[in-house]
């Protein structure tokens, strides 16, 4: 394998699962592991695990030992201290010095970031914004994250936890966000929102939709009967594409970039949310920046997290390769 003497292990903490893998300079995935998060486990139950997955991923691998350990994650965090501060998504994790843990873990430096940030650098080295001077990823999953390239920069902001597109405001006085602001875009086109909101519309409907006869809801599950013509999915999912071109079209006229890049598990659904959601983009953006841009899916798919997080790994050790 390329560079496996230098190969790293990589481990996102995602509100829903776990994935880990180790990763080569050339950004391939070895060993990759994917388990539930069960937040309701709590944060030491669910490190210790994560970090068995780890060791497993290595073995799988086959590489040999890692030269380092990179960590993504929901924020706010702290990357300089590597400190989970309190993600919003994963309640009870406040101050997981989780960095220091995974050095003791491994016995090889580790870095955390968060998981949008690493997800924009990882497709920048790796994916579909190779090349692009400026560019822009959003992950919409559990929550909605992003994460900004500005002049092949790699951009933190002053507190280090730039890039919280989720939480760009939609719907003023709308819906309790986590982040306890009313109408953000995480509170409407998150995974986890779009569950809540159909099982809402479901309770004030007369019936008549397919998602009835669904014990439990998920957005998967909306796409799905979107897709298939039923009302009331169709009404929800058009109105949460919606409001993510509403966010995207600010976020390319105030950064003008050459490419915005979707990931995360809402993402799966393909062309039913990246196709009107570019044609609503490029019609309302400002037009030099709409002739400037691309709005694309993201090129490392359900990998992208734990690329970025390795990406950051190499970068910690000087093995930052610009692919």
């Amino acid at each position: 394998m390329a560079d496996a003497d230098r190969a790293v292990l990589a481990l996102d903490i995602g509100g829903t699962k776990l994935a880990v893998a180790v990763v080569t300079t050339d950004g391939r995935t070895h060993g990759w592991l994917v388990e539930p998060t069960r937040r309701e486990e709590g944060p030491d139950v669910i490190i210790a695990r994560l970090f068995d997955m780890g060791q497993r991923a290595i073995v799988r691998a086959g590489l040999g030992p890692v030269s380092a350990v990179g960590i993504s994650c929901g924020g706010p965090l702290d990357a300089t201290t590597g400190v989970l501060k309190s993600p919003l998504h994963l309640p009870g994790w406040s101050d997981v010095a989780i960095v220091d843990l995974a050095e003791a873990e491994y016995g090889v430096p580790a870095v955390l970031e968060n998981d949008a940030t690493a997800a924009a650098l990882g497709e920048h080295r790796y994916g579909a914004a190779r090349g692009a001077s400026t560019a822009l990823y959003l992950t919409v999953s559990t929550g909605i994250g992003g994460g900004a390239i500005i002049n092949n920069m790699l951009h933190r902001g002053a507190a280090g936890n730039g890039g919280e597109f989720g939480h760009i405001m939609v719907r003023p006085g709308g819906r309790l966000c986590l982040c306890g602001r009313y109408g953000c875009l995480e509170a409407y086109a998150s995974g986890s929102s779009i569950a809540h909101r159909a099982r809402a519309a479901l309770a004030d409907s007369a019936g008549g939709s397919s998602l009835g006869a669904l014990a439990v809801v998920k957005a998967e599950d909306v796409a799905a009967a979107a897709k298939n013509g039923d009302a009331l999915a169709s009404k929800l999912w058009n109105d949460t594409v919606g409001l993510l071109a509403i966010a995207v079209t600010d976020l390319v006229n105030t950064f003008e970039p050459n490419i915005v890049i979707l990931g995360g598990g809402v993402t799966r659904s393909g062309a039913l949310l990246i196709e009107p959601l570019r044609a609503a983009v490029l019609r309302d953006a400002m037009p030099p920046a709409a002739r400037a841009v691309r709005i694309e899916l993201a090129g490392l798919g359900d990998e992208v997290c734990v690329i970025g997080a390795a990406a950051l790994a190499f970068d910690r050790i000087g093995a930052g390769v610009n692919a």
